[in-house]
């Protein structure tokens, strides 16, 4: 696990593939930290694609403007669940806030129909059963989600927001 300092470069690689089928997406990071996950998804960004990022401790912020700079990133310095709901929707979320179960439920009423929402930072082989996080976004009606494994001792969820 990363415990909230950076994203692995599986799920970097995923990250981007994502943001690159999206030509005229909305993308949003919620959680920016140090700026490793949006570095990979800003420099996949189709031409027409827009992309915020949002971080709320100002040191991480300060450090990921550092490495942003001179990109199309939007960051802003915050707390995303005040900032971005109005900025919705969007076609892709990648949630990376610490708080991930208490938020799902906003960050999935932020996806536009079709939208794709990421969550990393899970162990996998684990049932939802006892997992706030597992249970909030694979067992919420508007989302069809699955979990991938993306190193022997990680894994993420990848969901699509359901069409009304």
């Amino acid at each position: 696990m990363t415990d909230g300092g950076s994203s692995i470069e599986a799920v970097r690689r995923l990250l981007a593939t994502l943001v690159a089928a999206k030509p005229h997406g909305r993308i949003a990071e919620l959680g920016t930290a140090y700026g490793e996950g949006a570095s990979a998804m800003v420099a996949a960004l189709p031409s027409d694609a827009t992309f915020v990022t949002v971080e709320n401790d100002p040191e991480r912020f300060r450090l990921a403007a550092q490495r942003l700079a001179g990109t199309r990133a939007e960051m802003v310095l915050g707390d995303w669940r005040e900032l971005l709901p109005e900025r919705g929707p969007f076609d892709l979320v990648f949630l990376d806030a610490g708080d991930a179960a208490e938020s799902a439920a906003l960050a999935i009423s932020m996806l536009a129909p079709g939208g794709i929402l990421v969550k990393d930072d899970l162990t996998p082989g684990r049932t939802s059963d006892g997992d706030p996080v597992r249970q909030a976004l694979l067992g919420d009606p508007r989302l069809l989600a699955c979990e991938i494994q993306t190193t022997a001792s990680t894994a993420a969820i990848v969901a699509v927001r359901r069409s009304p």
